[in-house]
Formats: structure tokens, sequence, C-alpha cells
């Protein structure tokens, strides 16, 4: 997972008066603010969304990329087949793709790359993606043959997260550092706390980046991301972390402010392991404890759509199913005193840092309250996040935004972080990956959808929304975010 994070935009422009700001002084430069600074800039190795949004397309690439509109599109590979039977995927790779440092991008680096995701010691976030991936074959430098253990209906898409990117033997063991990759932008300079800075690759081998440099400058506090817009010391920021000030920044003439979709699902997650939350009529009391147009207003200021289940409201295949989990705090004590907790019980609440999270965890404690539940809120660090709760899976209660594609899949691995165990989900998600018939895969993802729902295994709030503020002149930065990425590459000025 990479929990998280997305939406788009905002900026600085010229000031009231003629001056030009820093921020926009040349034409070929811009400035992108981030509330969340990455953890490091390695996508095949680390969890955070925040890896993505500074790297994906920009730094790395993959066999397959996602388009703006979530469509799966051509990336290192111009084209591949399918063998009639869904096992045996080949790979024709673009001709004269070369790493940053200068050498050459082969089918020897693809078989590195995802060889290296399913080897013993991988930390591959979204290993469990390319699990089916029985062995991965050069059939000569620009062609590729990857052979699965059973179809997999999923991994064109699967291939196109930035978890799947390509890297070199040479340079993989310090791409968290200094990354070295094939994309339109190379790395240049990292100030921990302060900026990131990439610049143009002037040997890419696709359609080249119309900026010479982006700078992602890392702004924690939502006052000081608001002045930095008004100040234009930025050009855009991803995502703006105070939903409130999106009415005054479109009243003013120097930006647009965009809302589109995310991917982003929007959870208060609890650990299914851990007492009371073993409990399907505990998780259940949860769920009927919470507001979810309150948080949606308190918090996101009105942006965001309520979801019952984790799965885009926006996607084809998606339930309502927010009426299952209605806001019901007297049914909520009943279903409490039913499952021995008649007095509540204490549980830690762990946040991390973006707005949605610490603004909407005291809301959600407040709400908690009113049916007994007592939590013990600890504000964290991204790293602090990503050590205790994700990976350490020592919390009760979090909140977080799941901002990966469909990826309802992460259901199926009983050691993620909420720890849910269902061989009765496992299954749908099994039955899914060997469909490829879409009438049959929507109704798989809609029987997943609900199965989830009908354990309760999270409170579900809302989809994240996309919002945002981009200097007006500012072209191309996407509305919606089927990945969550910055994706720099056709940004540029307006004439």
């Amino acid at each position: 997972m990479k929990p998280n994070f997305k939406a788009l935009a905002l900026a600085g422009a010229l000031a009231v008066s003629t001056a030009l700001s820093p921020a926009f002084a040349a034409d070929t430069d811009a400035t992108v603010g981030i509330q969340l600074e990455p953890p490091n800039l390695d996508p095949t190795s680390g969890a955070a969304g925040a890896i993505d949004t500074v790297t994906y397309s920009n730094i790395f690439e993959g066999l397959t990329r996602f388009g703006p509109d979530g469509s799966i599109n051509p990336g290192l590979a111009e084209s591949w087949t399918i063998s009639d039977d869904g096992l045996v995927y080949t790979f024709k790779l673009h001709e004269g793709v070369k790493f940053h440092d200068g050498t050459d991008m082969t089918a020897d680096d693809v078989k590195f790359s995802l060889d290296r995701i399913n080897a013993p010691d991988s930390t591959n976030a979204q290993k469990a993606l390319y699990a089916d991936i029985d062995s991965v074959e050069v059939v000569d430098p620009l062609t590729v043959k990857v052979t699965l253990k059973k179809p997999n209906g999923s991994m064109l898409f699967n291939l196109a997260w930035g978890d799947a990117d390509i890297v070199a033997p040479e340079t993989a063991a310090t791409n968290a550092t200094k990354p070295v990759g094939t994309g339109a932008f190379m790395f240049s300079d990292w100030v921990e706390g302060d900026h990131i800075d990439i610049v143009k690759n002037p040997n890419y081998w696709g359609e080249p980046a119309k900026l010479d440099k982006v700078t992602f400058k890392v702004i924690s506090d939502p006052n000081a991301a608001f002045a930095a817009v008004m100040a234009g010391d930025v050009d855009a920021f991803m995502p703006f972390p105070a939903p409130e000030n999106l009415q005054q920044f479109a009243s003013d003439p120097r930006f647009k402010v965009v809302v589109g979709s995310t991917e982003g699902e929007t959870i208060l997650a609890m650990n299914n392991k851990l007492p009371p939350f073993d409990n399907v009529k505990v998780r259940e009391a949860m769920a009927h404890a919470v507001d979810r147009q309150a948080i949606i207003d308190g918090a996101m200021f009105g942006y965001g759509t309520p979801i019952g289940t984790h799965f885009a409201p926006h996607n084809p295949a998606y339930v309502d199913l927010t009426a299952q989990s209605n806001y019901d705090p007297e049914l909520s004590k009943k279903l409490l005193a039913e499952a021995g907790y008649p007095d509540g019980f204490t549980v830690t609440l762990k946040l991390p840092p973006p707005s949605y999270a610490r603004r909407g965890g005291e809301i959600i404690a407040s709400e908690l309250r009113d049916v007994g539940i007592k939590t013990e809120i600890s504000n964290l660090e991204w790293a602090q996040w990503l050590e205790q709760v994700f990976k350490g899976k020592d919390y009760g209660l979090t909140i977080v935004s799941h901002t990966e594609p469909m990826d309802i899949g992460i259901y199926a691995r009983p050691d993620y972080y909420f720890q849910y165990d269902s061989p009765e989900f496992r299954k749908i998600m099994e039955d899914l990956n060997n469909t490829t018939d879409p009438a049959k895969r929507t109704e798989l993802l809609q029987a997943a959808q609900k199965k989830i729902a009908d354990d309760y295994v999270n409170v579900y709030l809302f989809q994240l929304a996309n919002t945002g503020v981009v200097n007006k002149k500012l072209i191309g930065i996407w509305p919606n975010a089927p990945t969550q990425a910055a994706d720099m590459t056709a940004v540029h000025w307006e004439d």
C-alpha cells in the first residue's frame, strides 16, 4: 500500500503588481508544493505514496503506465502480445532507451527488475501483485517474455504501478537517495526537509519534457502552504492541504482551482487481530458510530464522496453500500453491549500527517466518545506511521487514504496492516485474477466489495477529492489522479 495521499495543485504567479515572483521568474522552471516528504526515492522498495508523487514517470518508468484518465498505456514497452491461454506476455521494448547514467536499458534490466520484486529478500511494498510471475526470459535485447503461473487479468494494470518500475542492477542499491531511471527528468538534488530538484533529461527516448527544472518544495504546515501560494513561492501544490482556502483561491484571477477524482479510499482502519476488533460486532458498532458527512464537512470542507466499501465511486463496478453502515450511535451502543462492551473501551488512534487524518481524527474521537469508546490520539510523522502502523501493526485505529488504483486486492493479504483474514475473500480475488471476461470481472469485484462491507473490516469514510490550486498560466497538470503522481512530463507555461 502506499498509504496516502493525492490531489492537485496550487500556485503562485504574478503579484497584484507587475513584479515577477521568484517561483516563475523563468518560464522553463516550476515549483510544486508537497505536504509529505518521501522517506526515500525508490518506488520499488518503499511503501509511501509520496515516493510516486515525485518519481512516477518523471524519474522512473515501467513497461506500462497509467494515463491521466486511468487507462493503461505503453511505457518502456512499445507493444505486447498475450498468449491464448493468458500465461505468456511478450513485450517489445522501445529502442534507444538509456538510463540517466548513459547506459542502455535492455531486456536484461527488465528481467532484473521483475525478478528482484519476487526475490526472497525483496522489500517491494506490492510484492503480492507480481506473485503470479513464474519466469522472465530475455528473448533478445529488446524482447522480454514473462510467463505466469496462472492467468492474471490484472497483470498489465499491475505493471503500471510504480512498484514495477524498471531499474538497473548497477544503481538499484542506491536509488533510495540517488535515483537513476529512464524518465524525462533526472534527479538533481535533495535537501531533506526542504526540497527535491529534478532536471530535464536531454537524452530522453520519448517526447522530451517541456520544463527544464522542477522543484518539489516540502511544506507540511497548511498555513505555510497558504502563504506560499499567495506569495507566489510555488506554482502548484500537490495536494493542497487546506481545502477551506480553495474558495478564496477560486476568486483570485491568478489561480485556477482544480477539483478532480482520485483513487484514494479514506478509511478508519482497525487492527482486525487486536481485541476487541477481532469481534465483527465491535467493528460493526464502530461503523455505525461514525458520521461520514460530518467528517467530509468538518475536515475536508465538503470535498469528498461518502463510501461504504474500499472502491472508487467513479469506477463502473462500484456498489454503493453506504446505507449498510449508516450513522446510528444508538445501534452502535446496542452492538457494543451485545459484544460484551456495554461501557465501551479505550483504544489507540495513531494519525499520520495529512490534514484529512489529523482533522478527521479529532471529529471521529468525539463521535466514538459519544458511544463510550475512548481514544488515545498519537500524531505521528510519516516515517513513524510506516514503522509503527504499516510495518509493525502496533495500533488499534488509524486514518489513512489508500491512493493506489483499484487496490481492493490488499484485503486478500492476511499479513497486511489491518490483518483481515478471510478465505472467502481470497477465493473471490483468485477467481478475479483468473477471469478476463469483463462482465464476470465486474460481478466478482462487486462481490468483493460486499464481502468486506459485510465483515466491517474497516470504517469506510470517503473518496479523497483531487483538490488543489494551480497558477493559471501553468498548463498540463492532471485534473484527476488515477495514481499518486505529480506527472510533470507534459507540464508547461502558457505561451
